[in-house]
């Protein structure tokens, strides 16, 4: 790998580029990651709309989603990636484990991305902002395009050693990085398990990995990624940032209130992204249920002498 990549605006610190091989591996994964989700989920629609879908594939498809989107939200982002909040062993490798089935990427890769991004939001060195590629048409397509997917294919890798070395000093986190493509094995097993178990036949653990794994994968990603695309670009921006960050209220239901771009990025390591109690943001809601359980505790969160000065005036 070289050293820090240049660009027109000057170095880029903790970007690195990945050899011939290792990007080949790499885009062969990100492949598979994003298109066989997608079309498998082709066949679970299919099997839907004639009516062989019924109440175990929509419940298999809800607990899986509810498992890796909280995941995802409060175990890859909030926690590891933010420290927004402290937590024991069990809980700290339960949101390992179903946020690494939520198929986004080990621990470290995740964390070091995010971190990336917070620290070049909407400059050059954020891998997926969509506000690089110019003004016309044309161009915003391409920027959209790199923003929710194409990011995964570019050479340019996040330096563990920058952007989670706190991470990878940790020997159990350092484990669960590894063991990242058992635990997506596990999101795909279990429903299939459970559909072959309550219809008593192969065709329902067939119908169960479509449904609570490929069709979950599909859309758990698409809400995901829809934050970075999306979400650097319509919405509302009730905060000053120094970036394109916005809140939309749609991908923050999706994506259990990480469409509230713009609150974050005004207090990224707030543990609720949901600033005010009609912002939807069920992973906030989830984490002042845990605290409240006495299951995490430090629970970061602005206070709200702080919110008012970040606050655009004249936006209620």
């Amino acid at each position: 790998m070289s050293g820090n990549v240049s660009t027109a605006s000057g170095e880029v610190r903790g970007v690195t580029l990945a050899s011939p091989a290792a990007h080949r591996r790499q885009c062969m994964l990100a492949l598979i990651t994003v298109a066989l989700p997608n079309l498998l989920s082709l066949e679970a629609l299919r099997l839907a709309l004639e009516g062989r879908a019924g109440w175990i594939e929509a419940a298999l498809f809800a607990v899986m989603y509810l498992l890796s989107i909280t995941g995802a939200t409060i175990g890859m982002h909030r926690l590891f990636a933010h420290r927004a909040f402290e937590a024991g062993a069990a809980l700290t490798t339960w949101l390992a484990i179903t946020g690494s089935m939520a198929a986004q990427g080990p621990l470290l890769f995740w964390a070091a991305n995010h971190r990336r991004h917070h620290a070049y939001s909407d400059r050059p060195g954020d891998p997926h902002s969509p506000n690089l590629h110019g003004r016309s048409p044309r161009a915003l397509c391409r920027g959209l395009w790199h923003a929710h997917i194409g990011w995964m294919f570019s050479r340019e890798l996040s330096a563990w050693s920058v952007f989670a070395r706190d991470l990878v000093q940790q020997r159990r986190l350092f484990r669960l990085h590894q063991t990242y493509v058992l635990w997506v094995a596990l999101g795909l097993l279990l429903p299939a398990l459970a559909g072959g178990w309550l219809h008593r036949s192969w065709f329902g653990a067939w119908q169960g990995f479509l449904f609570g794994g490929m069709l979950r994968i599909a859309l758990v990603n698409h809400a995901s990624w829809a934050v970075g695309s999306i979400c650097h670009r319509w919405g509302s921006k009730p905060f000053r940032t120094h970036d394109h960050s916005v809140n939309n209220h749609l991908v923050a239901l999706l994506a259990f209130g990480e469409g509230l771009q713009n609150n974050h990025h005004a207090f990224p390591s707030a543990a609720r992204h949901g600033l005010r109690w009609w912002e939807p943001d069920p992973s906030g809601w989830l984490i002042m249920l845990l605290a409240r359980l006495g299951w995490i505790w430090n629970v970061n969160h602005p206070s709200p002498g702080a919110i008012a000065r970040a606050r655009v005036e004249g936006t209620a």
